[in-house]
């Protein structure tokens, strides 16, 4: 799993031209799934390392300016998309590979999974984009601040 976390004073997602999802201040995270990653990964040590250090990076300035403060912190929102493009190769040619990418049936598993399990632990609102579906994805990235996680890190 590969999270790319980015700070957000607020973001919304379309799908054919209407609005699917939609916060203020937090994190937008795309979220993608792997080749190795198994319908078993939610019930790891490594889903919940990464779910709880998503949720408590301390990435918002506290009255001093400085990254002190996390989502808990300022009540922030949570916006999350799919995104299996995480996985790309770009190793051959100019065509970008997907192989390295989860199935989409397992994907689709996994991602309802995270965000069930980011739903029930985030202190503010949860959005999402739609699985599968071709997005307009709109956001400020406020800093801007990005910050990736990848499970292999975490094994």
């Amino acid at each position: 799993m590969k999270l790319v976390i980015q700070r957000t004073s607020g973001g919304r997602v379309e799908v054919e031209g209407k609005p699917v999802g939609e916060i203020g201040p937090g994190i937008m995270v795309l979220a993608g799934f792997g080749k190795d990653d198994t319908e078993k990964l939610p019930q790891s040590k490594v889903w919940k390392t990464l779910i709880d250090k998503m949720l408590g990076l301390r990435i918002f300035e506290d009255g001093e300016g400085r990254m002190n403060n996390s989502l808990e912190d300022i009540n922030g929102d949570v916006l999350l998309v799919s995104q299996f493009t995480l996985y790309a190769s770009c190793k051959k040619g100019r065509r970008p590979s997907f192989t390295r990418a989860a199935s989409p049936q397992l994907a689709s598993g996994l991602f309802d999974k995270l965000v069930a399990d980011v739903t029930e632990k985030a202190p503010a609102k949860v959005a999402t984009g739609q699985f599968g579906a071709m997005m307009n994805v709109d956001f400020v990235n406020w800093g801007p601040v990005t910050i990736i996680l990848d499970s292999n890190d975490f094994i």
